[in-house]
């Protein structure tokens, strides 16, 4: 029995690579660092602003980190919805599941300030119980402390929860957290990463997810 589900956010309900892949261009040029062409981005992506940069910057520049971090968070915020848009079919999805009476939740490892502006932007009906980004002291996914004390907090046991997710990160989050594993094809990452990771099902359209339910 599915009670609940637990969205990611980036490459999950909105494509936000294209405006991650600009900040994180824009700082690795004011270091003078070589930048990546935006696809190669989706293998970067999903583990937060540091190590996203750690893996953008060259091998041995390395200790431009702290640096390159701050230029790309300050770069993001100002320019996060340039071309940032929810994906085809996600709206009538989580329309659809709250019309069904489930509780939903938003889990990032975006900073929970900028989780919460990103979510209210795009869902300004607010239809999330919980929307939850990183917060200092817990740790990034794929830890699962966060999902669990989501699930907690809506007093819904982990495994009457269906998570969403589009990368290895996700998958590992909900599998440590005892959680129904979907993965989604129109995100970052490929089918073969996800059920590498544990995917228990993967859906190639939003609308599939009704399905699974």
């Amino acid at each position: 029995m599915t009670r609940a589900v637990l969205f990611d956010l980036d490459g999950t309900l909105a494509d936000t690579l294209a405006d991650l892949a600009n900040a994180t261009n824009w700082a690795l040029a004011q270091l003078g660092c070589p930048t990546h062409a935006m696809n190669s981005y989706r293998h970067m992506v999903g583990d937060g602003a540091r190590q996203l940069c750690a893996r953008a910057l060259p091998t041995d520049r390395q200790d431009r980190l702290d640096e390159a971090a701050k230029l790309m968070r300050t770069r993001y915020a100002e320019h996060w919805h340039d071309e940032t848009r929810l994906y085809p079919g996600i709206a009538d999805l989580v329309a659809a599941l709250a019309k069904r009476g489930l509780s939903l939740a938003v889990l990032s490892n975006k900073p929970d300030d900028f989780t919460h502006q990103v979510v209210a932007h795009y869902f300004p009906s607010n239809p999330f119980q919980v929307v939850r980004g990183h917060l200092p002291g817990v740790p990034l996914k794929p830890d699962p402390a966060a999902a669990l004390d989501i699930a907690r907090h809506l007093n819904i046991p982990a495994n009457e929860w269906l998570y969403l997710g589009d990368t290895n990160t996700d998958m590992r989050t909900a599998c440590a957290a005892g959680m129904l594993t979907v993965g989604v094809l129109w995100g970052f990452r490929e089918r073969e990463e996800l059920l590498e990771n544990g995917a228990q099902a993967l859906v190639e359209r939003p609308e599939q997810v009704l399905t699974l339910l």
